[in-house]
């Protein structure tokens, strides 16, 4: 029996292994699972030109490179967003799409709790890297929600990149056409997971507007849980669950 074909795009901090490593490992081996890289971390730098048009493009490399004519997204945060242009973008290539609280602002009919958040967010582009991540993390959360604290003896290397990385994808966000008639037209099956102490004015808002747009969208809400304490870290076992279902779903209604 062909095994489920899925690419899995991270987040802009986490690299892929370390955010979806325990999922893969909880899918189990009828998934071929590839957890691919942002094309935003490629170099040093963002590539010159880089936008979400450029994640895509790599995903279309990536997929194209293993011979899949057709396969299933997931897409976690800035990679959900990522997930949401290729929808629009090339949406025969798609079984289903599945949606970790995707990032997305762009030039929406946002009501004014969701454009005050990225008002806030675009503030963060001034503060030095020491502040930046603190506060950026503070605002993907309900108020009252304990984050954790940095790791012992620093971060690792790789976090040097994610200042720059994420304000790349704000800038992007500001002016990207996510044409949501094109996405209207996407009638493959759409998973979204929200978490119950996520930033309702960002994230659930984020559901609330694709409910209205995908003609097959299912949404799953897991109380206990935030944008930086997410199911594929923390519950990959009952992710794995959600997804398989979500998938094998799709395929039965090629």
């Amino acid at each position: 029996m062909k095994p489920i074909q899925v690419v899995l795009l991270p987040g802009s901090v986490l690299p892929a292994q370390p955010a979806f490593g325990a999922l893969i490992e909880a899918l189990g081996p009828d998934v071929d699972a590839v957890a691919k890289e942002l094309e935003l971390y490629d170099g040093d730098e963002p590539p010159p030109g880089w936008s979400l048009d450029t994640e895509v493009d790599g995903v279309l490399r990536e997929a194209d490179a293993r011979g899949w004519e057709t396969f299933h997204l997931l897409g976690y945060s800035g990679g959900g967003a990522a997930s949401l242009a290729f929808a629009a973008k090339h949406p025969g290539r798609l079984l289903s799409l599945a949606l970790l609280e995707p990032a997305w602002a762009g030039r929406w009919d946002w009501s004014p709790a969701h454009a005050q958040v990225w008002k806030e967010y675009e503030a963060l582009e001034t503060l030095p890297p020491d502040q930046f991540m603190a506060a950026f993390m503070r605002l993907g959360v309900k108020p009252d929600v304990v984050l954790s604290p940095p790791p012992e003896g620093g971060p690792p290397p790789w976090m040097a990149k994610r200042p720059t990385g994420i304000r790349a994808f704000l800038q992007d966000f500001k002016t990207y056409d996510l044409e949501r008639a094109r996405l209207a037209a996407f009638d493959r099956p759409v998973f979204f997971v929200l978490g119950g102490l996520s930033n309702p004015d960002d994230y659930g808002e984020v559901a609330e507007r694709l409910s209205t747009v995908f003609p097959d969208f299912r949404l799953e809400m897991i109380p206990d849980r935030h944008h930086f304490d997410p199911p594929h870290r923390t519950e990959p076992d009952r992710l794995a669950a959600l997804l398989r279902d979500h998938w094998e779903r799709a395929e039965r209604v090629i």
